[in-house]
């Protein structure tokens, strides 16, 4: 321990004067944020306001501005919270009814107001649930998926491949994606779908989907109405879809492995058929992003953001010892201390030339919303925004020699990060998990799609003390046990050194961008450059 604080101390002492990030500075916002009184800060839960005070008293007490409306701190995202009832499923095959526990053996919602009924809907496989006709993979053509229930596999089909194939290796795609693979079944006639829950595949395991089952689902509300909202959509535990399968006369693996192959067609699970019967209630809020500003001089309209989200899981079902609160002490309190700690330096430093925005999303967990509303709203001009920094890391851990790097190849920019880690000993590491789709699953997304150049890194797992092994015994303690859950808690023996290595280097690629006339871009060949240049009139050199 005494050598990773005496290795956390030199790189802090070898950044800016500015740049002087403390740990243990994070360490108490963490501890903080992440406690009961905040309630597991869930959006709508008497715990966000609590957050956006904290939030916006520690923004404003670093010396930052109100970056919001109206003057305020806050920006309103409108969100539609869906409440699920009881769940009565079953299935029936081969003249026998299985029922099935959500929870337990399924998960279940809807975006259908009032009862979802279905009543001996067929259960197709159509495999993966991908289509691309660009790259030869027909998924749902020539199948007819009216009235059915599609049953998916999840993640995408090199996954499990021997050898790279069409999807470019072990890294997930984004229609290898729970939301992209309901979407696409939606859109092909299915009435429900189901994706069969893997551990490897999902990245998580079953007790995270499983105990999450009941809580409410959330959506922005921009004003429209869906004419035809998905019913059921949800996951099937593995073993329940192995064993109905195998009641239909099918090998669950076999057909698995036949998905792999582009030519595989949708297959009726014999005589399978899905009956379910539950009711959806909607009620409107408005949560907050909060939102500071540090003004530029030189070029104020050209704006720099960092973003974390401050949103955790909130309150829902005790667990076995009777706590209801998800406290999000790792995910994300400890990226939002983190934002908070960055925002203090660069106040403390020179004014930059160019602006810098800090925001504190709302409701990431529930699919990005908060970044999505701000990217469709933005307060100041995505076509001037130079580049995003995002803030969320996955666990706690000490001084390391590496950083990961998410969803490497995308920007110039992942040359700066390495240039900057490695004045810091720092080495730059792609993502040790690619099929988890992390790239994906985090709010700068939100930005990329609409074409603005975003980096997303992580405090390394390869530590001073104890090296990989280390680090991965953390990271999967963490994953198995405490991911979305009321275990996710503040330990006051944990080390922030890590977060301050990322805070410092995060801080110092800011600051050369906004002391700079530079305008980060993609990479040729990522869909993102195509929306980038047609907004290039508006970024003076």
């Amino acid at each position: 321990m005494r050598r990773a604080a005496l290795a956390a101390a030199l790189l802090l002492a070898a950044a800016p004067a500015a740049a002087q990030i403390s740990a243990d500075r994070i360490k108490a916002d963490v501890k903080t944020l992440a406690s009961d009184a905040f309630g597991g800060r869930g959006p709508g839960q008497p715990g966000e306001a609590k957050t956006v005070q904290f939030l916006s008293e520690q923004f404003g007490k670093a010396g930052l501005a109100p970056g919001g409306e109206n003057g305020g701190w806050t920006q309103d995202v409108k969100l539609i919270r869906y409440d699920r009832g009881p769940v009565t499923m079953s299935a029936r095959v081969g003249g026998a009814t299985i029922p099935l526990v959500a929870g337990k053996d399924v998960t279940a919602s809807s975006r259908i107001l009032g009862e979802t009924v279905l009543s001996g809907a067929p259960l197709v496989f159509a495999g993966y649930g991908i289509a691309d006709p660009a790259i030869g993979w027909t998924g749902f053509a020539g199948a007819d998926l009216n009235g059915k229930v599609a049953v998916l596999i999840a993640n995408d089909p090199d996954f499990e491949a021997a050898a790279p194939g069409a999807f470019g290796g072990r890294t997930l795609v984004y229609a290898g994606r729970f939301g992209a693979k309901v979407e696409a079944a939606a859109k092909a006639g299915a009435v429900a779908v189901l994706v069969v829950h893997e551990t490897a595949a999902a990245s998580y395991p079953w007790s995270q989907v499983g105990n999450g089952d009941s809580v409410p689902t959330f959506g922005l509300d921009f004003g429209t109405v869906d004419a035809k909202p998905l019913g059921l959509r949800g996951w099937l535990h593995r073993d329940v879809a192995a064993d109905l399968f195998k009641r239909a006369g099918l090998d669950f693996e076999k057909l698995k492995a036949a998905a792999r192959d582009g030519a595989f067609k949708p297959v009726a699970i014999g005589n399978a058929t899905l009956s379910t019967r539950f009711s959806t209630t909607a009620t409107p809020f408005v949560s907050r992003n909060v939102v500071a500003l540090l003004k530029g001089k030189a070029h104020p309209d050209e704006t720099i953001i960092y973003g974390a989200h401050w949103d955790a899981n909130g309150t829902g079902p005790a667990d076995a010892k009777g706590d209801t609160i998800r406290n999000g002490a790792v995910d994300n309190a400890t990226g939002t201390a983190t934002l908070i700690e960055v925002a203090r330096a660069f106040a403390a430093g020179p004014q930059p030339d160019r602006s810098i925005l800090f925001i504190g999303y709302t409701a990431e967990e529930k699919g990005l919303l908060g970044a999505e509303w701000y990217a469709a709203k933005p307060l100041r001009p995505l076509e001037t925004t130079v580049a995003v920094l995002n803030l969320d890391p996955h666990v706690v851990l000490g001084a390391a020699r590496n950083l990961d790097l998410i969803g490497g190849g995308r920007t110039p920019l992942e040359a700066d990060l390495k240039r900057i880690a490695a004045k810091h000993d720092l080495r730059v590491d792609d993502e040790a998990n690619p099929e988890a789709g992390w790239y994906f699953r985090s709010d700068h997304f939100a930005f990329a799609k609409k074409g603005v150049p975003t980096v997303y890194f992580r405090a390394g797992r390869d530590l001073i003390d104890g090296g990989f092994a280390a680090g991965n015994k953390v990271a999967d303690a963490y994953n198995e046990r405490d991911y979305h859950q009321t275990t996710d808690e503040f330990d006051a023996g944990w080390s922030f050194a890590g977060a301050a290595q990322e805070a410092t280097v995060a801080y110092e690629i800011g600051r050369e961008l906004a002391t700079s006339r530079r305008w980060p871009d993609w990479n040729d060949g990522v869909d993102f450059k195509t929306v980038r240049n047609r907004s290039a009139a508006a970024r003076r050199p």
